[in-house]
């Protein structure tokens, strides 16, 4: 009978588990999600476009995203981090990193919604001017890390143990953003709302990271080539410059609007 190697069913055993995590947080977004696409629905019924009830449902709709948003970003920070420092691949634990920071910026979002469904906002308050100064330069410092981590993976010729948390975490990231965005925009177009509005459209960002971590971590399952896990991390490194640009940016001018195209 074929015995598997202690090292590497304790492997299979560990992906299966953080697979039935992330799993399990996707369910629950859905779920979530569903709440605020019904609230949208039911909305849209409502007879008369400035009625306060609707407006109150609308923007309850809006603080689930927020809550979700936060919420996804904090486990798959936590799991990308624990998979990028046990499997020795830094593209992902930069990911995982990244997704941290994005919940510090998710804060600030949840606090301005929180804030318009008390008044009308024209302008971001100091708690979220200060959410972005910190995101802004979490970005900055993430991008120096991955590129100097990158340059020493490529000069000692460090390979990743395995890619393929990183192709699954990837895959259920770019599921999650691409509804995440769907239902934002939805829900701020029901309440004509900029704020919203525009962080949909910045969570764009999110995808386009997903899609770096799944390439690399596509190409080095199927070739091997070691390089292609440090080219992934200076990719990552790439778009947390933007982001912390970006985000450095909204700070100095405290506008709502996102220029993150």
């Amino acid at each position: 009978m074929r015995v598997c190697p202690a090292h590497v069913c304790g492997g299979r055993i560990r992906l299966r588990g953080w697979s039935l995590l992330l799993g399990a947080q996707l369910l629950i977004i859905f779920v979530k999600m569903s709440e605020a696409t019904q609230t949208v629905q039911a909305d849209h019924l409502a007879t008369s476009g400035g009625d306060l009830t609707r407006r109150r449902r609308l923007l309850s709709a809006a603080l689930i995203l927020a809550v979700v948003t936060i919420v996804y970003n904090l486990a798959e920070g936590i799991v990308s981090v624990v998979f990028g420092l046990s499997d020795e691949t830094l593209a992902l634990f930069g990911f995982g990193v990244d997704s941290f920071v994005e919940v510090a910026s998710g804060i600030g979002i949840f606090h301005m919604v929180v804030r318009m469904r008390r008044n009308s906002i024209e302008e971001r308050d100091r708690f979220e001017v200060t959410a972005l100064r910190v995101t802004g330069v979490a970005f900055f410092l993430l991008a120096a890390g991955l590129a100097a981590g990158g340059l020493f993976s490529i000069v000692v010729s460090r390979t990743p143990g395995t890619t393929v948390p990183g192709i699954i975490i990837s895959v259920v990231s770019l599921v999650t953003m691409w509804l995440l965005i769907r239902h934002k925009l939805r829900v701020g177009k029901a309440l004509d709302s900029d704020a919203i509005i525009a962080d949909a459209h910045c969570t764009r960002a999110c995808l386009r990271l997903s899609v770096v971590l799944l390439v690399s971590s596509g190409i080095y399952a199927l070739t091997g080539w070691g390089f292609v896990d440090a080219l992934g991390s200076f990719g990552i490194g790439v778009l947390a410059v933007l982001e912390g640009r970006e985000a450095l940016e909204k700070a100095r001018t405290r506008e709502i609007a996102c220029t993150c195209d």
